[in-house]
């Protein structure tokens, strides 16, 4: 039976590349057959990212058979996964989130979720001596992975391991950081094709804060702009896609990895309650901006209450 590898619904670049990292690690040095499998379509950066190593995109898996096996990678929310997962024979989970709890197996399993940025850098890890045979392509796939969670080392999840980490993979490519990571950042800001509610679900969270079921969005961008140009249009779309999505609110966060700044959306006196009670800020308008705020899982997600 193949084993399918797989991230979170709305998938980025940890969730894109690290599914294929360990599908690749799993056939060619545990001679385990498996197969890399997206929940969704990858975003622009993690597009931009297997065009660039010539990676063909993995297959979208919207629905799996009962009883499919699988290792789950960058997450363990259920919310985030597909609606039968606790029917599929999960073998695996290798994440760097917090525990959500929820996720109920068929039998005692392997889990290693440490307190790394990036998914990828934990597979470095786990895979040991036997990292030193990856091809260039999966050093680079495990590189922009690195680079993407991390903001280039800007967010206040990366950790010295990640860093040191992500300078031996380009050292060993002959990449440098810098330019590499402003491809990637390029790539991630270009969203002008996507309609509101495809902007508002491509990268988000679903979390419970004060008994509010919450959409938690952030886009992080080096042009701002573009985005906060369309806030109008972006908070009128929140309505329809918190009902579709069955939440009570859509947050939306414009993260600024220049400025490291996000700018928070405000529609309404529950999100105007919610920043002033989460971020210490006095909201005066439809927006407000959080100097520093740049990491969902570390700084948004643990601060939220009303």
């Amino acid at each position: 039976m193949t084993t399918l590898v797989f991230g979170h619904k709305s998938p980025d670049t940890d969730s894109t590349g690290s599914p294929i990292i360990w599908a690749w690690y799993l056939n060619e040095v545990k001679a385990t057959k498996a197969e890399a499998v997206l929940l969704g379509e990858p975003n622009t950066e993690a597009a931009f990212v297997l065009k660039h190593w010539d990676c063909p995109k993995p297959r979208i898996a919207t629905e799996m058979a009962d009883g499919t096996k699988a290792v789950i990678v960058d997450t363990n929310n259920p919310a985030e996964l597909p609606a039968n997962v606790n029917a599929l024979d999960v073998v695996a989970i290798i994440d760097h989130h917090k525990l959500v709890g929820g996720l109920e197996t068929k039998g005692p399993i392997d889990i290693t979720i440490r307190p790394l940025a990036c998914t990828a850098t934990l597979m470095h890890d786990l895979m040991g001596a036997d990292a030193a045979t990856m091809p260039k392509w999966v050093k680079g796939l495990m590189l922009s992975c690195i680079l993407s969670d991390t903001l280039e080392f800007r967010s206040p999840t990366t950790t010295a391991h990640d860093k040191a980490l992500a300078e031996a993979l380009a050292a060993d490519l002959g990449l440098s950081i810098a330019d590499y990571a402003a491809k990637l950042f390029e790539a991630k800001s270009d969203v002008g094709a996507f309609s509101d509610a495809e902007l508002l679900r491509m990268d988000s969270k679903e979390y419970t804060v004060a008994g509010k079921e919450l959409r938690v969005s952030v886009l992080e961008t080096t042009a701002p702009k573009v985005i906060l140009d369309r806030k109008a249009s972006l908070m009128n779309s929140m309505v329809g896609v918190a009902k579709e999505d069955g939440a009570d609110q859509v947050l939306l966060f414009v993260i600024d990895i220049l400025k490291e700044e996000a700018t928070l959306l405000v529609p309404n006196d529950l999100v105007k309650a919610l920043a002033e009670a989460s971020f210490g800020v006095k909201v005066t308008g439809d927006t407000v901006v959080i100097p520093g705020l740049m990491s969902r899982k570390k700084q948004i997600i643990p601060a939220l209450k009303l």
